[in-house]
């Protein structure tokens, strides 16, 4: 299956150069993406639900991005979620893990393991209704 036309990686950071980077090396593997500086933002844009993943920062400033999760699984969507932080202790975890996420990765991260990550989280999808 053929996801790099088909589907989009959405990735939620505040940090700007962890967005320029993230958005350099999946688009330089053929990935599209769209990225967005809060999670507020991600809400705002995302009117429809799309094909795709999301890779999520937990530490932000405003809406954390467990917050965003918890919004999304309570708003039934299925969009497969990869969170990337670097501060994570076992009560997080387990907040992450019952949230339904489809990994979770420490920063930093092995660009290969990242994107083999994201083509799983792609591939996860499932079918519109």
């Amino acid at each position: 299956m053929d996801v790099s036309n088909s589907a989009t990686v959405y990735v939620v950071d505040d940090d700007d150069a962890v967005r320029d980077s993230l958005r350099s090396l999946l688009e330089s593997h053929g990935l599209t993406v769209q990225d967005y500086a809060s999670a507020d933002d991600f809400l705002t844009d995302r009117q429809q639900p799309k094909a795709g993943c999301l890779l999520l920062d937990l530490h932000m400033p405003g809406m954390t991005g467990l917050q965003l999760l918890c919004k999304l699984r309570k708003d039934c969507s299925r969009l497969p979620v990869i969170v990337i932080t670097g501060r994570s202790n076992p009560t997080l975890n387990q907040q992450i893990a019952q949230a339904g996420v489809f990994a979770m990765l420490e920063k930093p991260t092995n660009d290969e393991v990242l994107l083999w990550t994201i083509r799983g989280g792609l591939t996860a999808q499932p079918p519109a209704d």
